[in-house]
């Protein structure tokens, strides 16, 4: 194989952190199923094609190129090139009887149909990942997989699908030890009882996730899972106790080079300085998440701290303030193509001058 291209096993590797970070995605409407017994069928199947062993490496080594190919699409933002490279490794590993290889493909798929809100596909290609992983009777990568559906069941807003996939997960993890998948799930589960408005259960089963992931030194997971506990106690009004959760969160993301987990403790931190002052921490905090913007470039989120800041000035009241704000965002949002952001937007401000008499 060409040294410029990763191996799939070096690809495996990492695979985990890309599931990780998946776990935030959330979910839609479909029925919590198992995976069809024809699967087992057109695995097994496979098995028996006959290839010769030169003829097997060569579509093991270009299933791998895809694979790094979609990989390096998706990175780039180009989602449905990125699903075509895995598409294409999917059906080389298929043809060779590759089973690993065909469960990052289909996981990678899965996920990315997810970001593109494609739900029903995410699901069937991450229940066909679940399919692969319990025919290898794989149990860390069924429990994996099964955070992932649910995930999407979440995002679909089928809260009982997705707990009901959550709590097989844990299930296993707890089976055969797995603390990172128990935590991982726990979790989860965490997010379930938030969206269904059980503040307290979610609580619960964030500060039992967070124990887990802080004794396997998990940052990554911990800030994510801490960052989730600061939402919900600002869900019941205990902003004290979500200042706590985020600025932990924050040193620690800091600490791990985390950048989302920042942003969201920095937005978090804002947000509750902002209900119960002073002012001056809110508009630090907001700072510092536009200065953080700025050094990653990343324009999408300064344009949510021009409208937080926006949002800031307008329920203290000043209208000259929140006004520059909000042209600031609006013609941000012009120049980088935010067509929704800027139409709303634009209806806030002309709502403000209207309130105003302007």
């Amino acid at each position: 194989m060409n040294r410029g291209y990763l191996s799939v096993k070096v690809i495996r590797r990492t695979a985990m952190a890309l599931i990780s970070g998946a776990v935030l995605l959330a979910s839609n409407p479909a029925q919590s199923q198992t995976v069809s017994n024809d699967m087992g069928f057109d695995l097994q199947e496979q098995l028996t094609i006959p290839l010769n062993r030169s003829l097997q490496r060569e579509a093991r080594n270009e299933a791998d190129v895809l694979l790094r190919l979609g990989g390096e699409a998706k990175r780039q933002e180009n989602l449905q090139k990125a699903i075509a490279y895995w598409q294409q490794a999917l059906d080389l590993y298929q043809k060779i009887g590759d089973f690993e290889g065909q469960g990052l493909a289909y996981n990678y798929i899965g996920l990315t149909y997810a970001d593109l809100g494609r739900f029903a596909q995410a699901e069937e290609s991450l229940r066909r990942r679940l399919g692969v992983a319990r025919f290898l009777q794989d149990f860390q990568g069924q429990i994996y997989a099964l955070n992932n559906v649910g995930t999407v069941l979440l995002q679909s807003n089928d809260l009982d699908a997705a707990q009901e996939s959550f709590t097989e997960a844990l299930t296993i993890a707890r089976t055969v030890g797995d603390r990172e998948g128990e935590g991982l799930s726990l979790s989860n589960l965490g997010l379930v009882a938030a969206r269904a408005g059980d503040y307290l259960e979610a609580i619960k089963q964030y500060k039992a996730a967070i124990t887990l992931r802080r004794r396997l030194g998990d940052p990554l997971g911990e800030a994510n899972t801490r960052n989730n506990l600061g939402d919900a106690y600002f869900a019941i009004a205990s902003y004290k106790d979500a200042i706590g959760s985020y600025r932990y969160t924050l040193q620690l993301a800091q600490d791990s080079q985390d950048i989302p987990n920042q942003f969201r403790a920095l937005r978090g931190l804002a947000k509750s300085y902002s209900i119960i002052g002073p002012d001056l921490l809110a508009i630090r905090y907001l700072n510092k998440h536009l200065a953080l913007a700025q050094e990653q470039e990343s324009l999408s989120r300064e344009l949510v701290t021009l409208r937080l800041f926006a949002e800031f000035y307008l329920a203290r009241g000043n209208v000259p303030k929140a006004k520059q704000f909000y042209e600031q965002a609006i013609a941000l949002a012009n120049a980088i193509g935010e067509t929704q952001q800027e139409a709303l937007l634009r209806n806030q401000l002309a709502q403000l001058l209207y309130d105003r008499g302007d």
